[in-house]
């Protein structure tokens, strides 16, 4: 059986690069990319957000229907998630779910590094309803927009990473997580520059998915 990654924005090369990331991480998964071609082309706030939802809710029906064995969904805000979750007959998580939980069960403080300042306050409260908000120190906008980090991955990569490093220096944590899909491009950048835990949020999905197939009943 397949796990679904579904990109709820229109921008295929993301998917692609998720894919690539999720297989890598879990071969021992199958893994398909799905893009929502009816969504925003990036996912930038609120209104992005509720732009995406209804195209990416049919994705998630009909993954559900064709018998996936999972669906991750493949934007860092958790799009729709709860409704995702609810109407579909597998497990549904989030990227950003993800690795906030990923970084809990290691009792690491994080902050998370993202793209724009619009996106700050959906992902602290996305952090704290889900009973995490103890372990977060901040939430950092890079001001990077999301499709930069493709086009433009040589200015981007150091910008993010700057940001990233004054999060280890000045946030007292034990790991920085990347808050956005996009940032798969810039990850090894910044892992270069910095001593703590650099979280990919593409890959601890992929990763608890496995998990969950182990452990299921």
């Amino acid at each position: 059986m397949t796990v679904v990654i579904i990109n709820p924005n229109s921008t295929g090369s993301m998917t692609k690069a998720m894919l690539a990331q999720a297989r890598h991480a879990c071969p021992e998964l199958d893994f398909e990319g799905w893009t929502s071609t009816e969504g925003p082309e990036a996912i930038q706030g609120v209104s992005d957000g509720e732009a995406a939802q209804g195209p990416l809710l049919k994705l998630v029906r009909r993954a559900s229907a064709q018998g996936a064995e999972g669906i991750i969904i493949g934007c860092f805000d958790d799009t729709a998630l709860e409704d995702a979750a609810r109407i579909a007959d597998c497990p549904v998580i989030g990227i950003g779910q993800a690795s906030y939980h990923y970084a809990a069960m290691r009792n690491w403080r994080f902050s998370v590094v993202t793209t724009l300042s619009v996106s700050t306050p959906i992902i602290q409260h996305n952090i704290e309803q889900q009973g995490l908000g103890h372990l977060m120190s901040r939430v950092r906008a890079s001001e990077v927009p999301v499709l930069e980090l493709e086009t433009n991955t040589g200015r981007a990569g150091p910008i993010v990473a700057a940001e990233a490093l004054r999060a280890e220096r000045e946030d007292d944590v034990s790991a920085v997580i990347l808050g956005c899909a996009g940032m798969i491009e810039v990850l090894d950048i910044v892992r270069k520059k910095l001593s703590v835990n650099v979280i990919d949020p593409v890959a601890c999905a992929a990763q608890c998915m496995l998990w969950m197939r182990h452990r299921a009943p």
